[in-house]
């Protein structure tokens, strides 16, 4: 810490002030804090490359893309529909089941206008959860604009939409 003394408009004898100078001098700190970066800034692409290997051939296929996700559209009448097609509730559920029975682990996402209540947008998650679709989420508008789907949910109970 440095100490030192300030010159005083003159009590003493000789001039000065007695009294310490209670500041820290910050820049020896701060010199090693930008060597530290420094360091840190040239480490840190060697600790992400790991060990080089020779990684072996294979005939396998590769992985398939992941499939575009559905969606179930309710428009602020509450009517829903899926690609353009308009459904009523009693026609919604065995088209939502001959859906599932292609592909169980597609993802389903439900869209849903904000006029409409939120109890009617829950009745559709809750058939598409019967239907047998065990990934079902919600899309909603994003702060930017662009609409963006929320994290999958589990998949309602049989019982839950009832």
């Amino acid at each position: 810490m440095a100490m030192g003394s300030i010159r005083a408009s003159g009590d003493d004898e000789d001039g000065l002030d007695t009294t310490p100078m209670s500041e820290i001098n910050v820049t020896p700190m701060v010199d090693v804090m930008l060597v530290l970066l420094i360091i840190f800034m040239v480490a840190a692409p060697l600790m992400t490359t790991g060990v080089p290997v020779q990684l072996p051939k294979t005939t396998a296929a590769k992985v398939a893309q992941a499939k575009k996700p559905l969606e179930v559209t309710i428009d602020k009448d509450g009517n829903p529909s899926i690609a353009k097609e308009i459904f009523t509730p009693e026609t919604l559920m065995p088209r939502l089941r001959a859906l599932a029975a292609e592909d169980p682990t597609q993802v389903m996402l439900v869209r849903g206008d904000r006029d409409v209540p939120y109890g009617k947008i829950m009745e559709v998650m809750g058939l598409v959860g019967q239907a047998g679709f065990t990934k079902v989420s919600l899309i909603a508008q994003s702060p930017g604009g662009a609409a963006a789907p929320a994290s999958p949910a589990p998949a309602p109970s049989r019982g839950a939409a009832q």
